[in-house]
């Protein structure tokens, strides 16, 4: 397929990645272009904020997660010959698992996607030093992959006079600079960016950005490095591995309520795609807001987000926590990660100390550590087979600054760079409930085992 695609990446994080991508994806879309947009590595918030501020579509791509084959179907699949795909990168563009492999990298997705780079360099503070430091990372890119350059947060003045000596000595297009004006950033959170549905004014300050792209960046240019990446072919079994038939011949499929609301909103695309795909129907309720599960509903799952921060008005829905454990003890099929796990407990002690009764499904307590408590890349093995075939793994990522009194035994997780283990994940017949977020086409065993327990349980119930 001859995909029009870009990658925006930067030697380090807090470069203005998102900022630069967001204004762009804005900007060609205001220029007519149909966009679509993809995020490396396992942000949640990313493609939150370019679906619903800027309105296009975005999903994952993470080469751990993946491999190279899987990963390269998945950033094909359903795509058209007519759009722009914007990748934004992760970390700096060459920092992979554990920091120091490349597998997860930006540069390992660029490489097997076949992507043009352009690298967001934040030059505030910075006069020549900005050469040796884009001419380290183009001496460090074997594929040739680096197109242009970004320079972020300087002055038009400084700019005209450097571009020149930049383009001269190093070779390289610089597309162009973007101010740097504090009401043209995006705030930051401890648990990523601030949450879209908290923006408010978000859309305006996108517009503006696109407006400041567009006069400062040479969109043409960008346009063009996109036309120029090469065909990409996508290997048809790992498309057949990726979308799964499952039980889709069944008449009546099994229904699976996913929590989404404001307290939980952290799901992969492709691992709602795939419970679809392998034959469940999916309904989406509140535990926020609403009374009741979804009619017919024979299997729920709890994604992560921020109930910390909803704590007092999840408690205050007393007949969602109890319809929910009801449910569990009734034998329904649960799967909760992250977030639904802090719900699933009797109580969430808040960061100022306050208690707030939960579903009290797992008998423990939950409470705000102060720090990061586990960070990165986890493959998970169960110490039982359940969710998964024996001897499988299925990849996740933890990022959490909440912890429990019981995290759970029922599985091991294995840190891949280093090979360190832990036990995680309550886990039994129906359940699997643990601070890891999963990336199901890691292993789409799980969600086949998921599905297929679900419509046990709707036939037992009938």
């Amino acid at each position: 397929m001859n995909l029009k695609r870009i990658m925006i990446a930067a030697p380090k994080s807090g470069s203005g990645k998102t900022t630069i991508t967001c204004a762009l994806l804005q900007a060609l879309k205001k220029s007519g272009y149909q966009v679509v947009s993809y995020k490396c590595g396992p942000d949640y918030i990313d493609p939150m904020f370019h679906e619903k501020i800027i309105e296009v579509p975005s999903k994952n791509l993470d080469t751990f997660f993946t491999g190279e084959k899987e990963t390269k179907a998945l950033f094909l699949k359903g795509r058209a010959g007519d759009e722009i795909a914007i990748l934004e990168g992760v970390m700096g563009l060459f920092d992979g698992l554990g920091g120091i492999k490349e597998e997860g990298s930006s540069y390992h997705l660029a490489k097997v996607t076949k992507t043009p780079i352009v690298l967001v360099v934040d030059a505030k503070g910075m006069g020549q030093s900005v050469i040796p430091l884009i001419a380290g990372f183009l001496a460090y890119d074997k594929e040739q992959l680096i197109q242009g350059v970004i320079l972020n947060r300087m002055a038009k003045s400084y700019y005209e006079r450097v571009k020149p000596l930049i383009e001269a000595e190093l070779n390289i297009n610089v597309l162009g600079y973007f101010p740097d004006r504090k009401e043209l950033r995006i705030d930051s959170r401890y648990l990523g960016l601030v949450m879209p549905d908290e923006l408010g004014n978000r859309k305006e300050q996108v517009a503006v950005m696109a407006e400041e792209l567009i006069k400062t960046v040479s969109l043409q240019t960008i346009v063009q490095i996109s036309e120029s990446a090469s065909e990409l072919l996508s290997d048809e079994k790992c498309i057949n591995y990726i979308e799964m038939t499952g039980n889709q011949q069944e008449k009546e499929k099994p229904v699976i309520a996913v929590a989404k609301d404001c307290a939980f909103c952290f799901y992969y695309e492709d691992n709602l795609l795939m419970l679809e795909e392998c034959g469940a129907q999916l309904k989406y309720f509140s535990p926020l807001y609403d009374s009741r599960l979804p009619d017919g509903c024979s299997a729920i799952l709890l994604g992560g987000g921020y109930p910390e921060l909803y704590a007092a008005e999840l408690s205050q829905n007393k007949q969602m926590r109890h319809l929910i454990k009801n449910a569990v003890e009734n034998g329904m099929p649960v799967v909760a990660e992250c977030g639904g796990f802090l719900y699933l407990h009797s109580a969430l002690i808040d960061k100022n100390g306050v208690s707030h009764t939960m579903a009290d499904v797992i008998p423990a307590t939950c409470s705000y550590a102060g720090k990061l408590v586990r960070f990165g890349y986890i493959e998970i093995q169960e110490n039982r087979s359940s969710f998964l075939p024996k001897g499988e793994r299925i990849k996740g990522h933890e990022f959490h600054y909440y912890d429990s009194t019981d995290n759970g035994a029922g599985c091991l997780a294995v840190k891949p760079a280093t090979g360190t283990t832990y036990p995680c994940v309550v886990a039994d017949k129906n359940c699997w409930f643990g601070f890891p977020h999963l990336y199901y086409p890691s292993n789409p065993a799980f969600v086949k085992s998921f599905v297929e327990k679900a419509g046990n349980y709707r036939k037992k119930m009938r």
